[in-house]
Parts: structure tokens; C-alpha cells; sequence
């Protein structure tokens, strides 16, 4: 069935809208909730919140790309179960080990200023990703939006797990640049 089609029976109030989009998008859903938990019940519950809250959010919005609107509701409930989950102790999943990468890129976002400037860093971030070449660009998103472990990058991208390390690492650098250079502290 066509996202279209889906999205049209969320609308109808259609509960086949909830079994169309677990068959089509259920276990793509299931993958990022899961790099990040790294947990398998939690990753099902957050991936049936995603379907509540689609239910709960189409009468308002008509999203164009289903698969990227799941894709989200689906990446910040679950972020949001690891902070919850994870408050007190260091926890070892592919989104704390990417962020933890990222560390050098980014400064604290503790004061006002730096909150109020997060919506710039946004649109820069997403400028340098637009002018990355392709190949970069996929690894990139791959761990950093997915959460994707350097092994499975190198799988789908048909490169050694080395060359996934050395391009995050240049990447990184570039990004790192590219910020200093657009005027941001880190």
C-alpha cells in the first residue's frame, strides 16, 4: 500500500491504517528504536507509541514522507526512553556511543544564549550535510541520525569498517571547521 493510501486511513480513523504501517514500516521503525535502546522490549513498546502517536497526530498533519515523519516519532520517543532509562548510569548503545563521538563538535547547550542559538546550529549543521559528497553523506546519517554501528555502515555501504572510521573521523574534523568557521564556539 502507498503512503498515500496509509496516511488516508489514519484520517478515516481506519485501524488497518496501524496494520498497513507495521507491515510496511514496522521493522524499519524497529531498527531505530533499537540502536539506540539496545534493548528489545523497549524498542517494541516505543515502536507502538510511534504507531499512538501517529494515530494521535494525523488529523492535524498530512505528512508527504510517511517513513520520515515514523521515522522521527519514532527516533524521539526512543531517545527519550534511553534519558529516562538511563538518568543515572553510563549505558552502551550505538546513540551513546555517537554522541559521545560528537562530543569535540558540539559545546553544552547549559545557557540561555547557546539554547537561544540552537535553531541556527540546526540550519548550519544541516548546510554542511547538504555539501558533503554522497558517500560521506550516507555514512554520516547513518551513524549519527540512525545510530547505526560502524559495522553495519560498512555493510551497507560496501566499504571496510577502517574507511567507516576514517570518513566519521574526517567528517568530524570538517564539521568541527565548519562551525568555527560559521562562528560558533566550541
Amino acid at each position: 500500500m502507498k503512503d498515500a493510501e496509509i496516511v488516508e486511513l489514519y484520517w478515516q480513523r481506519d485501524e488497518k491504517a496501524i496494520q498497513e504501517t507495521t507491515q510496511k514500516y514496522g521493522a524499519y521503525l524497529s531498527k531505530i528504536a533499537y540502536n539506540i535502546l539496545s534493548n528489545l522490549e523497549d524498542s517494541k513498546e516505543c515502536v507502538n507509541d510511534t504507531y499512538l502517536a501517529a494515530w494521535n497526530s494525523m488529523p492535524e498533519n498530512r505528512p508527504s514522507i510517511l517513513s520520515t515523519y515514523l521515522g522521527k516519532i519514532t527516533r524521539q520517543i526512543s531517545i527519550d526512553r534511553f534519558r529516562k532509562n538511563n538518568s543515572k548510569k553510563r549505558f552502551s548503545s550505538e546513540y551513546a556511543l555517537s554522541l559521545s563521538e560528537m562530543e569535540d563538535c558540539f559545546a553544552d547547550n547549559s545557557t540561555p544564549e547557546q539554547e537561544l542559538d540552537a535553531k541556527l546550529l540546526e540550519s548550519v549543521v544541516n548546510s554542511f550535510i547538504r555539501s558533503l559528497p554522497d558517500d560521506a553523506r550516507k555514512v554520516f546519517i547513518g551513524r549519527y541520525y540512525f545510530f547505526d554501528s560502524v559495522k553495519t555502515i560498512a555493510s551497507y555501504c560496501s566499504i571496510s569498517e577502517a574507511n567507516v572510521k576514517t570518513v566519521l573521523y574526517r567528517t568530524r574534523q570538517k564539521l568541527k571547521d565548519y562551525l568555527v568557521k560559521e562562528g560558533f564556539e566550541l
